[in-house]
């Protein structure tokens, strides 16, 4: 065993280091892309926490969901963020495998740049609809006689950039159609229902993506509307955005595999070029 460590230990490193190189050489070329989307993610909850200062409580609304599913309690508000944050971790583990692995059909940069894209269109969507109709949330923290219900309006400017962070994130109200943990979700799920190889992952997928949003309606953080629309309306942006996208390319495991991603005639044969000699490089230091 010891001496099956010692053999293995270089070769991992090796390959850490290739794909790290080939990464490297990604994210030097969509660097604007990665940046844009996490500035977006920024933005998102700053329109999150704005739209809490419109949110009035009041009397929670009839629905399906609540009448079908019991009150899981206040207590029990961690059981939904449980399976969320394992759905999210997962996912986040799952786009640096290359790293580690052998088997290789993504680029790290190269899913994220898909994912944001993603992201930003279903939020900018979500922007637009908790901003055009404020519901009185369902939420225990958000409902009438609760301190959090309501929000005083910003004594500065800073005060609003912060999203009055950690509290500002955890306790809002206010932005409720549709749901973002499911946007988030479905992104997740359905971009390894494409790029993964695991058919038993991608059912355990599909099936903690049913019992996350059950659960997000049991524990009374959203009505069953905000869920049913993020279901068809993420299914749907996903779908538009892959036909305009240009397809990612499977990695293949031989020496003359081909770029991820259609590369740009602006940088010619040289950029293809540089691309082959970085993804033969890690073929070579994965069969050493």
């Amino acid at each position: 065993m010891p001496v099956y460590v010692d053999r293995e230990a270089p070769k991992l490193w090796r390959r850490i280091y290739s794909e790290a190189t080939l990464e490297a050489s990604l994210l030097a070329e969509k660097w604007k892309l990665v940046l844009a989307g996490l500035a977006f993610q920024y933005l998102h909850g700053l329109a999150a926490h704005g739209v809490h200062y419109l949110h009035r409580p009041g009397p929670t609304l009839q629905d399906a969901g609540f009448f079908i599913l019991p009150a899981l309690g206040q207590d029990k508000a961690f059981v939904s963020e449980t399976v969320f944050v394992t759905i999210f971790g997962s996912f986040v583990l799952w786009t640096f495998h290359p790293f580690v692995s052998h088997t290789k059909k993504i680029c790290t940069v190269l899913i994220w740049c898909r994912v944001f894209v993603y992201l930003a269109a279903s939020q900018s969507l979500r922007i637009i609809t908790f901003f055009a109709t404020q519901l009185p949330g369902p939420n225990y923290h958000c409902r009438e006689g609760s301190k959090l219900a309501k929000i005083p309006p910003p004594k500065n400017v800073l005060e609003v950039l912060l999203i009055n962070f950690p509290d500002g994130v955890i306790y809002g109200c206010g932005d409720l159609i549709f749901s973002s943990h499911t946007i988030f979700t479905l992104v997740f799920v359905r971009t390894y229902q494409r790029y993964g190889i695991r058919r038993w992952i991608k059912h355990l997928a599909w099936l903690m993506a049913v019992i996350q949003s059950l659960l997000i309606i049991a524990s009374r953080k959203h009505y069953t509307v905000d869920i049913v629309v993020a279901w068809y309306t993420v299914n749907l942006v996903m779908f538009y955005v892959d036909s305009k996208l240009p397809e990612m390319a499977e990695r293949s495991s031989g020496p003359s595999q081909t770029p991820l991603l259609p590369l740009s005639t602006k940088d010619g044969n040289k950029s293809k070029e540089d691309h082959q000699r970085l993804l033969n490089k890690t073929n070579v230091a994965d069969e050493l």
